[in-house]
């Protein structure tokens, strides 16, 4: 897999470049934001692993310009642990995130987890053609499309966040234990997981601007709580 590295510090550049290099990726370097844009307009990749503390251009401005050229998975690198920031970059479009200082296993397992969900979900036969819409209270979810509206107003999801609500939303008002979105959704049984279905559920929850409808159920899970009729 070729993989672009938004990196402006040397040192650590040369050392995720020589572990990435060691696990089969083919690694460009982009130093700066520019730099990653103009890579991304020429050539293709299956994961960006964009810094967020770059020297021309803030990454997060970054990642904005990233979805609106290419579908390519984003995997945001910061030194902000506050959870405002995370959901900051998933709502720009960024697939995941690594908070510094990480694990090389973490990272590793955070680029191959993003990069299993490249594409559609495979959907339900051709005849069984009511399946492929979710109509449930004010939510619609298109599998086939992977589009999704509330109150009839279409919501841009990320991937992840498209394959969390459409997991709830086969089964509304059923209790999704963690392990099980998280195997389901990131296809892993990685326990570090857990914090970013955390952050991808508040992230969620902000743009159906109905955070009521997916609902904590302390100790277990989430669900998908419709309203009464």
């Amino acid at each position: 897999m070729r993989l672009l590295l938004v990196e402006d510090d040397e040192h650590v550049a040369a050392a995720l470049v020589a572990v990435l290099g060691k696990h089969g990726f083919d690694v460009v370097r982009a130093r700066g934001g520019e730099e990653a844009i103009s890579l991304l307009h020429d050539r293709s990749f299956g994961v960006v692993l964009l810094d967020l503390g770059l020297p021309d251009v803030d990454g997060f401005e970054v990642c904005g310009r990233i979805r609106r050229i290419a579908s390519v998975p984003v995997i945001m690198v910061t030194a902000r642990s506050d959870v405002r920031s995370r959901i900051h970059g998933l709502n720009l479009g960024a697939d995941d995130y690594v908070v510094k200082p990480y694990d090389t296993g973490e990272l590793l397992a955070r680029i191959h987890a993003v990069s299993r969900r490249t594409g559609p979900e495979e959907t339900a036969d051709a005849g069984e053609e009511t399946a492929d819409v979710l109509a449930l209270g004010p939510i619609t979810v298109e599998l086939a499309t992977r589009q999704v509206s509330v109150d009839g107003q279409q919501v841009a999801l990320t991937r992840k966040e498209f394959d969390l609500l459409a997991l709830l939303a086969q089964r509304p008002g059923v209790v999704f234990r963690r392990e099980q979105i998280i195997s389901d959704v990131w296809q892993t049984s990685w326990e570090g997981t857990g914090r970013t279905l955390e952050v991808h559920v508040a992230s969620l929850r902000a743009k159906l601007r109905r955070p009521e409808l997916v609902e904590t159920v302390r100790g277990v899970g989430y669900r998908l709580a419709l309203p009464a009729a």
